[in-house]
C-alpha cells in the first residue's frame, strides 16, 4: 500500500509546486491578473505566516510544527485499519499530507508560501493549491469523525 500513497502524494504534490513555479515566474512579475473585475484574480503574494496571515515571519516554528504533523499522520494513515470503513478517512489523510508537504517545501525552498487564488467578491485570504488539499481534506476528516465513524479507533488491536 505505500506505493499508491507515495505516488498519489508526488503526484498531488507536484500538480501543487507546478503551480507555484507558473504563479512565480508569471504571475509575480505582473502582480495580479483580474479574470473576473473585482471578483476572481490570480494574484502573486509571498506569504509569511499561516493561515489568514497570522503568526507572520514564524517560518521555523511552521517547519517544525508541521514535520511533526507530517510524521504523526504518516504514522496514522499506516496504522489505520485497511477497511473500506477506513477509505476516506485515508483520502482525508492524503489530501492533508499532501497539502502540508507542498508548503512545506516552499518554507524551507524561499521561507515563504506562493498563494494565488485571490477570490475579491468576498474578501478571502489569497490562498494556493496545498491550501485547497488541506482544507478539502480537514473538512473530509471532520464530517467523517462527526458523523460517519462511530468507533474512531486509529491503533491496532
Amino acid at each position: 500500500m505505500i506505493g499508491a500513497f507515495t505516488v498519489i502524494v508526488v503526484l498531488l504534490v507536484l500538480i501543487d509546486q507546478i503551480t507555484k513555479y507558473l504563479a512565480l515566474l508569471y504571475l509575480k512579475p505582473k502582480g495580479t491578473i483580474p479574470y473576473i473585475q473585482e471578483v476572481f484574480h490570480l494574484t502573486f503574494v509571498e506569504n509569511r505566516g499561516a493561515a489568514f496571515g497570522i503568526l507572520q515571519n514564524k517560518t521555523w516554528f511552521f517547519i517544525i510544527t508541521t514535520f511533526f504533523i507530517l510524521i504523526g499522520m504518516i504514522y496514522y494513515y499506516f496504522t489505520m485499519p485497511r477497511t473500506q470503513d477506513y477509505k476516506w478517512i485515508r483520502v482525508s489523510f492524503i489530501l492533508i499530507i499532501a497539502g502540508a508537504i507542498g508548503n512545506f517545501i516552499d518554507r524551507i525552498k524561499q521561507g515563504y508560501v506562493i498563494d494565488f487564488f485571490d477570490f475579491r467578491l468576498i474578501d478571502f485570504p489569497v490562498f494556493n493549491v496545498a491550501d485547497c488539499y488541506v482544507v478539502v481534506g480537514t473538512f473530509l476528516l471532520a464530517y467523517l469523525i462527526l458523523f460517519v465513524i462511530k468507533d474512531f479507533p486509529i491503533e491496532k488491536d
